[in-house]
């Protein structure tokens, strides 16, 4: 290691560890942030989330300097976590980076060990490979593996993990013309329940036929949680578009008015693109 990238590392340490004792010291119940002090893992939960969110988004705007400050929200729940966690000695930063650190070396036997890869896909072949040894030690059954996506992920997230991870242990579809089969069951079902007015049953239904669309999007190699974000973002667009032309309220329109301006922002957009 350079002088010049010690001398780098030993100022990134020092930047963690001030993080770290600004955390403790919100923590303090001796002049500590009532806030700070009343939460828990559990509590925290929804703020992992909502941070690893403005993560994603601030690297898809790849604005550098947002990404850095939303990364930063991020790295304070970490050390958050890890604060309550040592406080309720369950485990310690250090246990954490100490962890990650052990499994990353396992998990590339190729850069800290002998194994030899000619390729990407072999590199991606051996993590899955050792991986899976790893979680066998640890979750016998596949069912107690698949809650722990339910109990962690987004619901669309989880859905893709959980049909992966059945699709390996043998429990898939022979073709894709199967899923789609699937998918006219489940529509066909949910439309029933609909016309039936026995909503309870068709939210069941809903739920089979948005678990069904997860699949058919895994078969062709498409990440739903990605194609709901961009549909997301080219709805925001083009209601902005017609609001620029609207001088009234939205809700003042027609239907018929409204679609109007949809199908003009909708043509402008594919323009521009």
């Amino acid at each position: 290691m350079t002088k010049f990238a010690s001398h780098a590392n030993q100022k990134i340490l020092t930047a963690l560890e001030r993080l770290i004792d600004i955390v403790a010291k919100l923590r303090s119940p001796l002049g500590g942030c009532p806030w700070d002090l009343a939460q828990t893992q559990e509590s925290l939960i929804p703020y992992i989330i909502e941070e690893a969110y403005e993560a994603v988004d601030a690297i898809y705007s790849q604005n550098q300097a947002e990404i850095a400050e939303e990364l930063g929200d991020l790295l304070l729940q970490v050390v958050l976590q890890a604060q309550i966690a040592q406080e309720n000695e369950y485990f310690t930063l250090e246990d954490i980076a100490e962890g990650i650190s052990e499994k990353l070396i396992r998990r590339h036997p190729h850069v800290f060990g002998d194994v030899e890869v000619a390729s990407e896909e072999e590199v991606h072949h051996n993590w899955e490979k050792i991986k899976q040894e790893e979680k066998q030690k640890t979750h016998a059954l596949l069912s107690e593996k698949l809650k722990t996506y339910v109990r962690s992920l987004p619901p669309l997230m989880a859905t893709l993990k959980i049909s992966k991870q059945a699709a390996k242990a043998g429990f898939e579809w022979e073709n894709v013309e199967g899923v789609w089969d699937k998918f006219q069951e489940e529509l066909k079902e949910f439309q029933e329940a609909i016309i039936k007015g026995d909503l309870q049953h068709a939210e069941t239904e809903l739920g089979d036929l948005l678990f069904t669309v997860v699949n058919l999007g895994r078969w062709y190699g498409i990440d739903p949680t990605v194609a709901l974000q961009g549909t997301n973002n080219r709805f925001i667009q083009r209601l902005s578009l017609m609001e620029q032309k609207c001088d009234r309220p939205l809700q003042e329109y027609s239907l018929t008015e409204l679609e109007v301006l949809w199908q003009s922002a909708k043509k402008q957009l594919s323009i521009d693109e």
